[in-house]
């Protein structure tokens, strides 16, 4: 009887250990020095483009397959790369400032995934975007292959009270308005 017992016990403990071995997650880093964020801001005259570097961020995967994520952004790192001098100066400094992001009130900005479709690398994110203390949920498909990763976002700035040259809350800007929506295209190593 002790002797089934003994084994009885074992089984279940061995079970419950590779139970829980099984459902582990595992947070993969994304490597910051060569993953990267590119964004597209348009206008009626035209669009604007740079970058923007990652502060951290990982990919939460069970199994093989992805189940979570969170990035912070260095919004202190905004870049403008179709101007130079005192033109790209004075944009980034512009897009600093209170009119859009107030980067000297909100260092960071932060994308927490809430809800993961998909398997075999394609999958359908939900996550929570902070920006400006704001909170937004935003949808995009992210692309992974071993160890990279893709994916483009469209983000609606007047979600975050970012409303300088919108003509949704501005009348008379004529050729001066500014789309609602930027792109964002991220390239994530992990």
């Amino acid at each position: 009887m002790k002797q089934t017992m003994k084994f009885g016990i074992l089984a279940v403990l061995t079970f419950a250990i590779f139970s829980f071995a099984m459902v582990t997650s595992e947070n993969k880093q994304i490597d910051i020095s060569v993953s990267t964020i590119e964004w597209i801001g348009k206008k009626i005259t035209g669009q604007h483009t740079g970058t923007i570097d990652f502060e951290s961020g990982y990919l939460t995967f069970e199994a093989e397959e992805l189940v979570g994520g969170s990035f912070v952004v260095n919004m202190n790192s905004i870049n403008v790369t179709d101007l130079d001098g005192k033109g790209k100066l004075n944009l980034e400094g512009h897009l600093k400032s209170k009119d859009f992001f107030g980067v000297a009130e909100n260092p960071t900005s932060q994308l927490v995934f809430t809800e993961v479709k998909g398997s075999a690398g394609k999958y359908q994110i939900t996550a929570d975007l902070t920006i400006k203390q704001i909170i937004a949920p935003v949808q995009f498909e992210l692309n992974l292959t071993q160890n990279t990763g893709s994916a483009l976002l469209v983000i609606d700035r007047t979600k975050y009270d970012i409303k300088y040259g919108s003509a949704s809350f501005f009348d008379n800007l004529k050729n001066k308005a500014i789309d609602n929506e930027f792109e964002l295209a991220v390239s994530l190593k992990f």
